[in-house]
C-alpha cells in the first residue's frame, strides 16, 4: 500500500495538502504559544549561543532577557500611540460636533432647493432630515456606550486569553532554550524524521521572510502617507500618516482606519482637495501593499508573486482574517514537503542497489 501511494504523485498531493490543512485548522489554535516558542528558540538559538559563549549566560536566562527587551520596546510603542490617541480625543470629538453642524448646515441650504425640485415643502423637508440626524446622533451616541458595556466581558475574556498564551509562551520558550540542542540531536539521528525538519527549516525561512516583508512595506507606507498628509496641509500628518502605515498590517481594515475618517472629516469641513488628496492616498497604500507583498515574499522565496497572491487568496477563503498568514504558510509547507518526499524517494532505490 505505501509503495502504491509513493508511486501515485496524485494521491501524495493529496495526502500532504491534507495533512497540512489539518494542522493549519486545528492543531496550530490547540498548540499556538508552543509552536510560536519553538519559532522563537530557533530563530534566535544563535545569538543565545553566543550569548552564553561570550558573556557567560545561561541560554534561558538569555532568552528571558530577549524576551523582556523585545516586550519592553513594544510597550513603549504602544503607550507612545496610545498617549497621543487619548491627547487627541478632545479634538476628535470637538470635529464630530463641528461635522454635525456642518450636515445641519447643509441641510438648511438645500431643502428649499431639493424640496422644490422635488415638488415638496422645502421647511417641512428640513425639520424632518433635522430630527433624523439628531435621532441618529444620539443613536450613534447610544450604541457606543451600550455597546462598550455590553462587550465589556468580551474583552475582558480576550485579555485573560491572550494573559494565558503569553503566560505559556513565556515558560515554554523557557525550557526549550534548554532543551533546544537535545530535541534536535535526537531528531537528526532518526532518518524519519528528515523530511520534518526540512519543513520547519522553511516555515522558519518563510516566517522570518515575512516578517521582513511587512516591516518594509509598512515602512514605506508610513513615509509615503506622512509625507503626502504634511504637504497638504492637515494637522498632524506626520503621526497620522506613521498611524496609517502601522495599522497597514491589519488584514483587510488596513489604512482605511485611518484615511477613510480624515477623508469625511476633510469633506464635511469642505476641504475637498484635501478630501481627495486622502481618499487617493488611500487607494495608493492598498496598490502599494498588494504590488509590493507578493514581489518581496515570492523574490526572497524563490516563487512566483501569483503564486503567493494566490495562496494569500485561498487562504482567506479557509481560514477567514488568519489566511493571510495560514495561505502561504500552508504553501510553503506542501512545497517544501513535496520537495523533500520526492527527493527521499527518488534517493531510495539507489540506496538499496
Amino acid at each position: 500500500m505505501l509503495e502504491k501511494i509513493r508511486r501515485s504523485k496524485s494521491i501524495t498531493l493529496l495526502l500532504t495538502v491534507a495533512v497540512v490543512y489539518f494542522f493549519l485548522q486545528y492543531l496550530t489554535p490547540l498548540f499556538s504559544p508552543i509552536l510560536t516558542a519553538m519559532l522563537f528558540v530557533t530563530i534566535f538559538g544563535p545569538l543565545l549561543k553566543k550569548m552564553q559563549a561570550r558573556l557567560h549566560i545561561h541560554r534561558q536566562l538569555g532568552a528571558v532577557l530577549l524576551l523582556l527587551l523585545g516586550g519592553g520596546v513594544l510597550a513603549i510603542l504602544l503607550w507612545v500611540l496610545f498617549s497621543w490617541v487619548i491627547g487627541s480625543l478632545p479634538e476628535w470629538v470637538s470635529q464630530l460636533e463641528t461635522v454635525e453642524l456642518e450636515l445641519e448646515e447643509w441641510i438648511q441650504k438645500g431643502s428649499a432647493s431639493i424640496g422644490q425640485a422635488l415638488g415638496i415643502d422645502g421647511e417641512y423637508l428640513e425639520s424632518t432630515l433635522t430630527a433624523r440626524l439628531d435621532e441618529w446622533m444620539d443613536y450613534l451616541q447610544a450604541e457606543g456606550a451600550a455597546g462598550m458595556l455590553s462587550g465589556s466581558l468580551q474583552y475582558l475574556k480576550k485579555i485573560a486569553l491572550f494573559g494565558g498564551f503569553l503566560v505559556t509562551f513565556i515558560i515554554a520558550a523557557v525550557l526549550l532554550a534548554r532543551d533546544y540542542d537535545r530535541i534536535m540531536n535526537g531528531l537528526l539521528d532518526r532518518e524519519e524524521f528528515h523530511v520534518l525538519l526540512e519543513v520547519i527549516c522553511g516555515m522558519i525561512r518563510y516566517i522570518a521572510t515575512f516578517v521582513k516583508a511587512q516591516v518594509v512595506i509598512m515602512s514605506v507606507i508610513s513615509l509615503a502617507a506622512g509625507v503626502v498628509l504634511s504637504i497638504s496641509g492637515i494637522r498632524h500628518g506626520a503621526l497620522w500618516g506613521m498611524l496609517a502605515g502601522l495599522l497597514d498590517a491589519l488584514p483587510f481594515i488596513g489604512t482605511g482606519i485611518v484615511l477613510v475618517p480624515l477623508t469625511l472629516t476633510q469633506l464635511f469641513q469642505g476641504n475637498y482637495g484635501r478630501a481627495a488628496v486622502c481618499l487617493a492616498l488611500y487607494g495608493g497604500c492598498v496598490f502599494l501593499r498588494e504590488m509590493l507583498e507578493p514581489r518581496l515574499i515570492g523574490k526572497r522565496m524563490g516563487v512566483p508573486p501569483i503564486a503567493v497572491l494566490a495562496a494569500v487568496y485561498a487562504g482567506i477563503r479557509l481560514f477567514g482574517v488568519w489566511g493571510i498568514i495560514k495561505g502561504p504558510l500552508g504553501f510553503v509547507i506542501i512545497r517544501q514537503g513535496w520537495q523533500s518526499l520526492q527527493k527521499r524517494w527518488q534517493d531510495t532505490p539507489e540506496e538499496s542497489s
